[in-house]
């Protein structure tokens, strides 16, 4: 198979879709593997760590799509590049197409095999390719906020841990995942008073038995998450729904009530978002305001470290990029059930029932799909 890796072009996206020891694997295992110059160069990876590798480097994209059976990639494609798409070309992403009808039916159109990382689920309900991004995101969510917390960004120019005497900020989080798990670790180490709101009982419970003192549960029901948001000085979106939009829980009512200059950062806005003041923004241009609250809503937080976000990204699709290609999609899929999850879209059709009822689009099950082709 030939596999191709193109530079992502999404606005301030600096991370790579494969590092050098994924394409050493798949040069081993007998595929050819062509690199778009520079793709890796915002991740600290020269061009000739890939030549070592035993990949091609090739000067355009056009190029590498004209060529590949398969392209790995970190974003979902732009619209630069819907027209490179071949029918029946695997394309190996985030994709994300609850959040996007136009990119939903762009896809479509172009009759691509979308294999989804972010949908990809394993027996235990865990999203293997989510989860290192999750970690990442959660992480730099409260860098973030605890940044624009300081008064020369319009914060109320709280020190996130306090110190003796003064009273630590109030971080709030919605959703006990990954990301809130991640968030909760940062924000109590550093000296925060954390708040988790989640409503799935167990997951509290596994968070208040591994969490420090600093750190309380709470179930998310709306008396609770109207009081929380409130009192928040920072307030964290942390909620997925698998391959679904995510539901907004926090209103325009309650973030009215929350004090001036506290921040907002909603982790779920590529999946639309679970605050309902909030739209993507970008690394240039991160935040805005909203009755006094600063909102900081960039659609691909991990992009910030694509040196970590790569390789800890990378270390995780690895094996399946490994499986589409020795396989084929097809037999890689019938053998895999957490692969087979990951099917999204194949050949003009929408293999994904959370998207097609969010678009009110047709939808045919993956199962038959696979087996009519």
């Amino acid at each position: 198979m030939i596999i191709g890796i193109p530079k992502e072009i999404k606005e301030n996206e600096y991370r790579c879709g494969m590092i050098p020891a994924g394409v050493e694997y798949l040069v081993e295992a007998g595929h050819k593997v062509y690199v778009q110059k520079d793709a890796g160069l915002a991740s600290a990876i020269p061009d000739s760590e890939y030549e070592k590798a035993g990949a091609k480097i090739v000067v355009t994209a056009k190029s590498i799509y004209e060529k590949a059976d398969m392209i790995i990639k970190v974003k979902e494609p732009q619209p630069a590049e819907y027209p490179m798409l071949q029918p029946g070309q695997i394309v190996f992403t985030y994709f994300h197409f609850a959040s996007s009808r136009e990119l939903t039916e762009s896809m479509l159109e172009r009759k691509i095999i979308a294999v989804a990382y972010e949908t990809i689920q394993l027996p235990d309900g865990t999203l293997p390719l989510l989860t290192p991004m999750s970690e990442v995101a959660g992480r730099l969510a409260v860098v973030e906020g605890a940044k624009y917390l300081e008064k020369p960004f319009s914060g109320r120019g709280i020190l996130l841990g306090g110190v003796p005497g003064v009273a630590p900020a109030e971080v709030v989080i919605i959703g006990g995942g990954v990301v809130g798990k991640s968030a909760a670790k940062i924000a109590a180490g550093l000296g925060a008073n954390v708040t988790i709101l989640d409503i799935n009982i167990d997951r509290l419970r596994y968070l208040e038995d591994i969490m420090p003192k600093n750190v309380v549960t709470l179930h998310s029901n709306v008396h609770n998450l109207r009081t929380a948001v409130k009192h928040a000085d920072i307030l964290i979106g942390a909620v997925l729904i698998p391959g679904a939009r995510a539901p907004v829980l926090v209103t325009k009512q309650m973030v009215a009530t929350m004090k001036k200059g506290a921040v907002i950062v909603d982790v779920s806005v590529d999946q639309g978002g679970c605050i309902e003041t909030c739209h993507p923004t970008t690394h240039s241009n991160p935040t805005y305001i909203v009755n006094g609250v600063i909102h900081y809503c960039v659609a691909n937080m991990p992009g910030a470290v694509p040196r970590t976000s790569t390789f800890a990204l990378s270390n995780s699709t690895i094996p399946y990029a490994l499986a589409l290609a020795n396989k084929g999609y097809k037999q890689a899929m019938f053998d895999d059930p957490a692969l087979l999850k990951g099917l999204n879209m194949m050949n003009g059709k929408l293999t994904i029932k959370q998207v097609a009822d969010t678009f009110k689009l047709e939808y045919v099950p993956r199962e038959k799909a696979l087996k009519e082709n």
